[in-house]
């Protein structure tokens, strides 16, 4: 079902994003060409070339969502978190392929992806299912807080298992939004947060290599050359950028000095080569897209698709900015991608996906509440 075409998109979201996807396409090419290119790879282009077509997939798959009714993500909520559920539990038990000491991804073929992505997406549909079913009990116990926490609780229980701090923290704080957004009480949500820190504590005081992360974060300089090495790069890059930067391609974060450049960091190198003026742009860019989407959820007079818009905006957000807090030395150093820009299939893909759903929703909108 598609909706009538008179109902224009959100023109300022779509623009925020194919902006940022733009940067992100330069940015993966400048953080990688030498890498590749020194080494068995041998091919400047090619982490650029897996970037475009991922991209392309990855718009294909927004324009898709954005024609779609997203009425019918109601239909498909349980499906799909099952889906991403059972992808969790395959790598679970063993089936994900190692890298970087974590399995978070599963293999088919030469096609590598992680199902975290797909369990993010699922869990946001399925809560703002539960939650537009029966709006007078959001803020009962059992219904409005219990239940939801353990639909959260189940994905980020097997994302810890990978490990995968960064991605579990995503999604419970995507949740702790939806569930505030959707009327659970305040003591609850109270008791979430408690609950929250007394489990990362414990996931960091049970894991040594966690344990030593969090110290460095306190102060990295004190390990330069082992845990806190990740974070003293990342800002000597980002402050050898001044205002405004070493000019594109001119940055030496990538000549191996600082690892993962091209995917976790590539904030780091935004803000060496394009300096405080490219950083602060790529944030706007971020809250032009939280604004949009915001006001697009605050706009529908469905409380699915208003829920639905609220969550997937709130994913973004919250992934982006535990990334830029990492990148700057404000939490301590976890993997997870900056949405549109880092290079990986997965991540880009799958929050292409939500933006068009997002953008489905703003073509539901009134009138008098589209595009203001």
């Amino acid at each position: 079902m598609t909706e009538p075409r008179h109902n224009a998109p959100d023109l300022t979201l779509f623009v925020a994003v194919m902006a940022l996807l733009t940067l992100g396409v330069v940015m993966v090419y400048s953080a990688s060409q030498y890498m590749a290119a020194d080494s068995d790879i041998g091919d400047s282009l090619y982490y650029l070339k897996k970037q475009c077509l991922w991209a392309a997939i990855g718009l294909g798959g927004m324009f898709v969502a954005a024609r779609l009714d997203p009425a019918v993500w109601a239909k498909w909520a349980w499906p799909v978190y099952g889906v991403g559920a059972a992808l969790l539990l395959l790598v679970a038990a063993g089936a994900g392929v190692s890298s970087l000491g974590a399995e978070r991804t599963l293999a088919l073929g030469p096609v590598h992806f992680q199902p975290s992505e797909a369990a993010k997406i699922g869990l946001v549909f399925v809560l703002a299912r539960w939650y537009s079913r029966s709006p007078k009990e959001n803020a009962s116990f059992g219904r409005g807080f219990l239940l939801p926490l353990l639909l959260c609780g189940a994905p980020v229980g097997l994302i810890m298992v990978q490990p995968d701090l960064g991605t579990a923290v995503t999604l419970t704080g995507t949740a702790f939004l939806m569930m505030a957004a959707a009327g659970a009480r305040p003591r609850y949500l109270a008791a979430m947060v408690v609950l929250g820190v007394l489990l990362v504590a414990a996931a960091i005081a049970l894991e040594p290599f966690r344990a030593a992360r969090f110290t460095a974060f306190l102060d990295p300089w004190q390990d330069p050359q082992g845990y806190g090495f990740q974070t003293v790069q990342s800002l000597i890059a980002i402050g050898s950028g001044g205002v405004t930067g070493v000019g594109l391609g001119g940055g030496s974060a990538k000549w191996y000095y600082l690892p993962e450049v091209h995917t976790d960091f590539i904030f780091a190198l935004i803000g060496e080569e394009l300096g405080l003026i490219g950083a602060a742009f790529t944030v706007t860019l971020f809250a032009a897209v939280l604004w949009r989407g915001l006001r697009i959820a605050l706009g529908s007079e469905d409380l699915f698709l208003s829920l639905l818009a609220f969550g997937l905006t709130a994913e973004i957000g919250v992934q982006a900015f535990i990334n830029f807090f990492v990148a700057t030395g404000m939490m301590p150093v976890t993997g997870i991608a900056l949405p549109f820009i880092s290079y990986g299939g997965s991540s880009l893909v799958f929050s292409l996906a939500a933006v068009g759903v997002v953008l489905a929703v703003s073509r539901r909108l009134p009138p008098e509440k589209r595009q203001r």
